[in-house]
């Protein structure tokens, strides 16, 4: 009896589809169906797969994926659907799958009710135009449903999964937002404090100490939602800089609904990007707000002017001072102005350079403060961003190979110490057989030597092992504390002194106007530990 599984799947717009009492395509009647036809044609059905609200676009379904990967073992040589667009609506899959992998695995698909069977050679061109039937169908049901997705937006409507912080569904109504009072308060905080003189940074820091929950954190625990925040690859327990930058820019809490800020590329891609502001849809006044509208302006109006460079001497000094070095001579560097412009302030050049000229054997190594503060904070952020990037995964896998290692070396110093003792009883038993005078004193002393040479290998192999662990420990140390420095700046917009300081050791300035930036924490698994920038 050849061995089949039943594949099942309702996605919503088998929902749309479905008259009122119509349960046809309803998993529960797919797998009576299915079940019948194996049951008729003498299949052994040995698993079901089964899909519940997914989309046959893409391939990412739980059961699916579950499915494909059990083609691979060679579990059953069958795959049984009620129809081809249950197993994909996607053309790309039809190909992937149907025509390519499993002729080669050995995998029969059959479709019952459309009459899809792979072991038909002459079915082949009927599959393909039933894919691009189902697939245009899936386009022009993507179109009705952007249509119909702008017109509640338009209304006011929230359609969105999860609710900004501060804001819950109302039960009555899922497209109403009110307010979530004990998360609206640290809103409230959180303008007042900016308000007050504190940077984005210290606030974060404020409530972290506080032990405020983040907010995707807070809308798991507390809430109980299913959330998870798409924009971050390793999520921290800690308020960062962004989460701080965004509430005070989010103008929902002044009560408009702000919607379509970012679009799918395709139909047939889950992948988001932003849209243009114009393309934003913005309804005033459509839920109660949490912050008056004149608190958000003086909030917005002071980041304009924070993020301004002022042309202050204090400012450009503060920033970088003790940090900046001449690259060749390694003297610092001093302030340069530009006299023509009323003594204003410009730059910075090399301490010997301004002293002594050429003759002391250094140049200018010129760089002016803009081109600098813009170098920092490129480079600042470009190292952020390594850590939120899809190549931080490969950096965890470098961390799990890190642990893998430690637990060899537990294992291999567990067996040495085991060969140590083992040889010591062997030198003991040597000595009672001498003792007996069961062996010479000449074997004696050749057993004796050769135990002593074996247990001088295992001390000197028990040493490297516990260098081995500690320089794995050191690494491990420093990995993190690179991703803890890091990790709340990938989207900073503005330096600080204490961004700076907290971040950089110094800045090595050349001739060439390009800098190296010594950080203080660094990536161990980086063999490029700086940032070197021409312009």
């Amino acid at each position: 009896m050849e061995k089949a599984v039943l594949y099942l799947r309702l996605s919503k717009e088998d929902q749309d589809k479905l008259s009122e009492g119509d349960d046809s395509a309803s998993i529960k009647n797919q797998r009576l169906l299915l079940t019948d036809y194996a049951l008729e044609h003498n299949y052994q059905i040995v698993d079901v797969y089964s899909d519940d609200n997914e989309s046959g676009l893409y391939d990412d379904r739980p059961d699916f994926e579950r499915m494909i990967e059990d083609t691979k073992l060679g579990k059953f040589s069958v795959i049984i659907a009620k129809t081809q667009s249950r197993f994909s609506r996607n053309m790309e899959h039809i190909e992937k799958y149907l025509h390519h992998n499993f002729p080669i695995l050995g995998i029969r698909f059959i479709g019952v009710a459309d009459g899809t069977d792979t072991a038909d050679v002459n079915n082949k061109k009927a599959r393909q135009i039933n894919g691009l039937v189902n697939e245009w169908y899936c386009e022009d049901l993507s179109k009705n449903i952007k249509s119909s997705f702008r017109a509640k937006m338009k209304d006011g409507q929230y359609l969105g999964p999860s609710c900004p912080y501060g804001y819950i569904k109302d039960p009555e109504n899922h497209n109403r937002l009110i307010i979530d009072q004990y998360a609206a308060d640290v809103v409230r905080e959180i303008f007042k404090l900016y308000l007050q003189g504190c940077g984005k940074g210290r606030i974060g820091r404020i409530l972290s100490e506080r032990g405020i929950l983040i907010p995707s954190i807070y809308k798991r625990e507390v809430l109980g939602l299913n959330y998870h925040n798409a924009n971050a690859k390793a999520e921290t327990k800690l308020w960062s800089y962004q989460t701080i930058h965004q509430i005070l820019n989010n103008e929902m809490y002044i009560g408009n609904m702000v919607q379509n800020k970012s679009n799918t590329i395709s139909y047939k891609d889950k992948t988001t990007k932003p849209t243009k502001r114009s393309e934003w849809i913005i309804v005033q006044d459509t839920h109660e707000p949490i912050i008056s509208k004149e608190i958000f302006d003086r909030a917005k109006e002071l980041q304009k002017i924070r993020t301004k460079e002022v042309n202050t001497e204090q400012k450009y000094i503060g920033i970088f001072s003790g940090l900046l070095y001449c690259a060749d001579c390694n003297h610092t560097m001093n302030r340069s102005y530009n006299r023509r412009r009323e003594h204003f302030f410009e730059g910075y050049v090399c301490s010997t350079y301004k002293r002594h000229g050429t003759k002391a054997g250094c140049n200018s190594h010129h760089i002016k403060y803009d081109v600098l503060y813009r170098a920092v904070l490129k480079s600042i952020k470009c190292e952020a961003r390594k850590i939120l990037s899809d190549n931080d995964v490969d950096e965890l896998k470098k961390m799990n190979i890190v642990n893998e290692r430690e637990h060899q070396i537990d294992m291999c110093f567990n067996d040495i110490c085991d060969r140590v003792e083992k040889i010591k009883k062997h030198k003991h038993k040597t000595y009672e057989a001498y003792i007996d005078e069961l062996i010479s004193i000449d074997e004696y002393k050749s057993y004796t030597e050769k135990y002593n040479r074996e247990l001088q290998d295992l001390e000197k192999q028990i040493k490297a092992l516990e260098e081995e662990k500690k320089n794995a420990y050191k690494v491990d140390q420093e990995y993190k504390q690179w991703v803890n420095a890091f990790s709340e700046y990938a989207n900073v917009d503005t330096l600080t002194r204490a961004i700076v300081v907290e971040l950089i050791e110094r800045i090595d300035v050349y001739n060439d106007g390009s800098i190296k930036i010594h950080y203080r924490f660094k990536n161990p698994y980086e063999t490029n530990k700086y940032y070197v920038s021409y312009y």
